[in-house]
């Protein structure tokens, strides 16, 4: 093949040197080209197997197994890109020579370049076509776009569509796009469907929680008990609160089996009716009966393991008071100083 200037690749730089890669990494000054693109319309590219084997290994694994057959008759390689407007297969291929791509092309052949980054492994070409199109999202193209990106595995324009189905599913809903996926693409409807609704409860629990967090707010500036400080363990608090709610509402507490939560309140309700010094006034829940089923079970008040974890608990309370009370005494003397 005589040598050939591959325009739509390289620039004049000046008019010493010729023509050079934009890239200024190395210079092909009427280089001959030593393998054809042949597009869907049979236009015919040239190019050089040097330049697409380094930015694809899908082109030179395909260089590589046709090389062999062209040598034997004596003819140029010649690959085909198939099933794309030409102008995008001509994007595509200036694209690995010079890494270059103006907005009205990525505009243009956006979803095309996309699926040809994908099926010849060009992932700088395609983090960029995955901008592009995540910019250009609208409610008339987001199910095509979903569509192609689930196939070229690009997850952020997966997410970046499913986001925009879910905001504006009434108009989505009406689209083209959407009574075609119905017909022919129930699981990818299942799929956007499921998404939503997990969405929409996702919203939910973080409304409910938001609710919960501003109970316990203001349950803990209320005063009680003579304190007009809020609690200082509000999380704490706020899970004994729970705990409390739920064993005295839940249906399995007088099961053979039982609830494994409503186990770990009766325990610790035992812990502190052991530990408690004033059951009579004490206002926290079955401190009294434990203490009276203690007196008349003495296989209750003979548990050898019991006993050891309620001496633990006292001596760790005792130890606090200490540390506590000690702190205090350095608070006034500093004040008093």
């Amino acid at each position: 093949m005589e040598p050939v200037l591959v325009a739509m690749a390289v620039t004049a730089t000046s008019e010493d040197d010729g023509f050079s890669l934009i890239t200024d990494k190395v210079s092909y000054n009427l280089t001959a080209s030593d393998v054809t693109i042949v597009t869907s319309s049979n236009r015919r590219i040239p190019a050089h197997s040097g330049i697409l084997a380094s930015a694809s290994p899908v082109l030179m694994n395909i260089m590589k197994k046709t090389v062999r057959r062209y040598q034997r008759y004596g003819a140029s390689r010649a690959i085909k890109i198939l099933g794309v407007p030409c102008d995008a297969v001509s994007v595509f291929i200036r694209f690995l020579y010079s890494f270059s791509l103006t907005e009205d092309e990525l505009e243009k052949y956006g979803i095309h370049l996309l699926a040809l980054s994908h099926v010849y492994m060009v992932a700088n070409l395609k983090q960029r076509c995955s901008r592009g199109i995540v910019d250009g999202l609208t409610a008339e193209n987001v199910v095509d776009v979903l569509q192609l990106a689930r196939l070229c595995d690009a997850p952020d324009v997966c997410l970046k569509s499913m986001r925009l189905i879910q905001s504006q599913f009434k108009t989505v809903e009406q689209t083209e796009g959407w009574k075609f996926l119905q017909e022919h693409d129930p699981v990818l409807e299942l799929d956007i469907l499921q998404f939503i609704d997990d969405s929409e409860s996702r919203k939910k629990r973080r409304r409910r929680h938001k609710k919960e967090q501003i109970y316990v707010n203001k349950s803990t500036t209320v005063p009680f008990g003579g304190k007009s400080k809020p609690c200082k363990a509000v999380s704490t608090c706020y899970g004994l609160q729970l705990s409390i709610r739920h064993f005295a509402v839940c249906k399995k507490r007088s099961n053979e089996n039982g609830c494994l939560r409503c186990k770990r309140m009766l325990q610790l309700l035992r812990l502190h009716s052991s530990i408690c010094d004033q059951p009579e006034s004490c206002r926290v829940p079955l401190c009294r009966q434990f203490k009276k089923r203690v007196e008349h079970d003495k296989r209750m008040g003979e548990d050898t393991k019991w006993k050891l974890l309620v001496r633990r608990v006292v001596s760790a309370k005792l130890c606090l008071h200490c540390v506590s009370r000690q702190r205090r005494t350095n608070v006034m003397e500093k004040q008093n100083d």
